[in-house]
């Protein structure tokens, strides 16, 4: 009698299993499933994790005329490293020395860069432009993918070597505040950089102006901020509803999560503001309505005791955040993000470290 050949290894291992039952070995079991990483739980002790990124500065300022005169001086612009060498102390300083930047890479390019559509100013539009003399080029964005290729910026993020992009530019070069790559990137303050997925870290590339002044680049920071913690908390739905004019709810509903109730401005929470968004200062009436003197309820003083709150409310007003001068305003609300020892809710109480390194969310 013929047995298939399934018939016949079924009829072996059995044979095989009487056997080894006869002979008193243990049967095989089978190999346990590897447990899943737990968020650490909370507590009080958690040391404060500094982060420094190191960071790769990147400078276009191009020479605008035959004696080899710059677009930041010729335009008597602001000098690019001032900047960037302030706004590093700005968030040393704000962050009590809990984030920190390290420029271990600057390049200065002499050129204007490429947008999406790959056109390029040169010296004499570039000036007609901002003259007034005809409309700025659209579409209007820089083309990133030539940047990330140019520099080599995926390969070096991957292999540690830096790990952010700063570009320091000039009105109409195309530049996002700030935006994210890498596997896994997510909005911030843009949508996910295209063509990065297969770099395994995420990353950040900040895009500034020296055209502009330190108000404006803590200002861009602060997008940053909102952005990163929104995916912490889960909760960029709530940030898209605040920055509405009109919001459908007018007000905050009672269960809000810690950023949610950093995040809320009078309008929103009437008795109850926190700290406000970037754009919303506690006692706000509209975007950018930063030198309100009208006075409101805030626990902005209570931040400074996260996790353990003492109900400490008192009213403010513009004085509080210098009547409406941007740096000073938005160097208040960073100084009073959380930054202390521990876990609560599974969120380290230094959110700083999750701002500064978006890779560290979900840890």
């Amino acid at each position: 009698m013929s047995h298939s050949s399934g018939s016949s290894g079924n009829f072996v291992a059995s044979i095989l299993d009487f056997i080894l039952r006869l002979l008193g070995a243990p049967k095989p079991t089978p190999a346990p499933t590897p447990p899943q990483p737990v968020a650490p739980p909370d507590n009080t002790t958690e040391p404060v994790r500094i982060v420094t990124s190191r960071l790769l500065l990147v400078v276009y300022d191009p020479i605008m005329d035959q004696a080899g005169t710059k677009l930041s001086q010729l335009m008597n612009w602001n000098d690019p490293d001032t900047l960037a060498n302030g706004f590093i102390q700005d968030i040393l300083e704000t962050s009590g020395g809990n984030a920190r930047f390290q420029i271990v890479q600057r390049v200065e390019l002499n050129e204007f860069p490429a947008l999406t559509d790959g056109f390029r100013y040169d010296p004499k539009g570039y000036l007609n432009v901002v003259k007034g003399g005809q409309p700025p080029h659209q579409p209007g964005t820089v083309d990133y993918t030539a940047i990330l290729t140019g520099l080599n910026v995926l390969p070096r993020i991957a292999q540690r070597d830096i790990d952010e992009v700063w570009l320091m530019g000039f009105p109409q070069a195309g530049f996002y505040e700030s935006a994210m790559g890498g596997a896994g990137a997510f909005w911030c303050n843009s949508d996910p950089l295209a063509g990065t997925a297969g770099c395994e870290r995420k990353f950040v590339i900040m895009g500034f102006s020296y055209e502009r002044g330190p108000g404006e680049m803590v200002h861009s920071f602060g997008h940053r901020v909102e952005s990163i913690l929104a995916q912490v908390f889960n909760c960029q739905d709530f940030i898209t509803w605040a920055y509405k004019p009109d919001r459908a709810p007018a007000t905050v509903n009672p269960n809000l999560n810690p950023f949610e109730r950093f995040l809320c401005f009078d309008q929103i929470a009437p008795g109850n503001a926190g700290l406000g968004t970037i754009h919303y200062a506690p006692n706000s009436a509209k975007d950018y309505d930063y030198n309100n003197p009208r006075k409101v309820m805030s626990s902005c003083d209570d931040w400074l005791n996260f996790p353990n709150f003492q109900n400490n409310v008192r009213q403010v007003n513009a004085d509080e955040w210098g009547n409406g001068n941007l740096h000073v305003l938005h160097k208040w609300w960073l100084k009073h993000l959380p930054k202390v020892a521990g876990r609560t809710g599974g969120v380290v109480n230094n959110w700083w470290q999750y701002i500064m390194d978006p890779n560290l969310i979900n840890l």
